[in-house]
């Protein structure tokens, strides 16, 4: 009978961190990280001590101090003698709204033209991948140009639209479409219920009472069309629910109509359009810009996400009876969507940062205000590029982090 015999124990020595296989790549990474941290750092002791000779410390106080400057563009209150913290605020709002509203128009321009490029119509394909090819192998920067000039020089000039003989016209009597911007009804209310104070911000109680119940009953109604299918696939028979949503769906009516919603025009008083919303030329131009552009890298993702799609689902659709847009709509589209979001990701990333263009043609976004006039006014550069950095940073991760969240729950689960 043989028993298994035991290994004589070998003392530790220092040589074998670099002969020994099991130490040899501990040693390796202890000695790139202690590298690491010695460069970092060489570059902090270097930095505070190049920013004493300027007679400079690190600081934020800068935040603090009257900005002096003005933003054409901004959501909330802010005036020439507000801080340069404030006017950071201002710019990053602008930022948020500039990215919100290009990821929703990009996405369904991209939609849109990556169906339509597989499209039988050889027409409609070819015009399809003419847009695709022209947009996105031309810089983004020269189209923002473009559309920026189409703004500034080929729409018509406020005093177009005043006299009897006037050249041009509002669209419905509602939109003016000018050379200083896009002025659109604005909407008001009669019967206001406040402001809310958070110490930054006065959001306004009439809009986030609106919000609340437009959510809430989207809620209920997605909660009501739940119960009705749970019970038709258990039962057979689909229960009546249509007056329950139409019930649900007046809430917001009754609200607006409660608070004396009503709409205000813009009008032409004097030398420019007074009253309503004003879209400046440089929102728009940044809008089209990155909405158009990146629409065309959207497209591509799209049409790589329906050919992964296998054939037999569409021919299994039309053999079900349904048409091609509902087939499109209602089986390959679905499926295509775990191909299309991960690419999608990277592109909603892109237009974020892209927001930074925003100084080629006037917009005053982050970049422009915090990472712009402040840092020239103040001379604190290293701390406004770190607060960039950080800034873009967060919202680049949130983007990342919700996308994914979504991806997950379109994904193809496993039982």
């Amino acid at each position: 009978m043989a028993f298994p015999t035991r290994e004589p124990h070998q003392a530790f020595h220092l040589s074998m961190l670099l002969n020994d296989s099991r130490y040899r790549s501990y040693t390796i990474q202890i000695f790139v990280l202690m590298c690491l941290m010695l460069g970092i750092a060489w570059l902090v002791d270097n930095t505070v001590r190049n920013l004493a000779l300027l007679g400079k410390d690190f600081s934020f106080s800068f935040l603090w101090s009257t900005a002096g400057y003005d933003i054409n563009q901004r959501l909330i209150e802010y005036d020439t003698q507000m801080t340069h913290g404030r006017a950071a605020l201002v710019g990053l709002l602008n930022t948020v709204v500039l990215g919100v509203l290009s990821c929703a128009l990009a996405t369904i321009i991209g939609v849109v033209a990556g169906v339509l490029r597989l499209s039988g119509n050889p027409i409609v394909a070819r015009l399809m991948a003419v847009y695709v090819e022209v947009f996105r192998n031309i810089p983004l920067l020269l189209w923002i140009l473009v559309f920026g000039a189409i703004m500034s020089e080929a729409v018509p000039a406020p005093n177009a639209f005043k006299g009897e003989n006037a050249t041009a016209s509002m669209i419905f009597g509602a939109v003016a479409i000018t050379n200083r911007g896009v002025f659109i009804p604005e909407p008001l209310f009669t019967r206001g219920l406040g402001t809310l104070n958070l110490g930054i911000v006065e959001p306004s109680l009439n809009a986030i009472a609106v919000l609340v119940v437009v959510i809430a009953c989207v809620l209920v109604s997605r909660v009501l069309v739940r119960h009705a299918n749970r019970e038709q696939s258990q039962t057979g028979v689909r229960p009546v629910i249509w007056w329950k949503t139409i019930t649900v769906l007046l809430a917001p009516p009754l609200l607006l109509w409660a608070l004396g919603f009503h709409l205000g025009y813009p009008e032409l008083r004097g030398f420019n359009f007074q009253g309503g919303v004003q879209l400046r030329n440089s929102l728009i131009a940044m809008w089209l810009g990155l909405s158009i552009y990146t629409g065309a890298f959207i497209a591509e993702n799209v049409r790589a996400g329906i050919l992964a799609i296998s054939k037999g689902q569409t021919e299994a659709a039309h053999a079900l009876g349904l048409r091609p847009g509902k087939t499109m709509r209602l089986v390959i589209l679905p499926q295509a969507l775990r191909v299309i979001v991960p690419p999608l990701i990277s592109q909603y990333l892109n237009i974020t940062k892209n927001t930074s263009l925003g100084l080629a043609v006037g917009y005053m976004d982050l970049r422009s205000t915090l990472g712009g006039i402040t840092i020239n006014q103040t001379g604190r550069e290293l701390e406004g590029m770190l607060l960039l950095m950080l800034i873009y940073l967060s919202l680049s991760l949130i983007i990342s982090g919700s996308m994914n969240a979504y991806n997950a729950r379109v994904g193809l689960k496993e039982r």
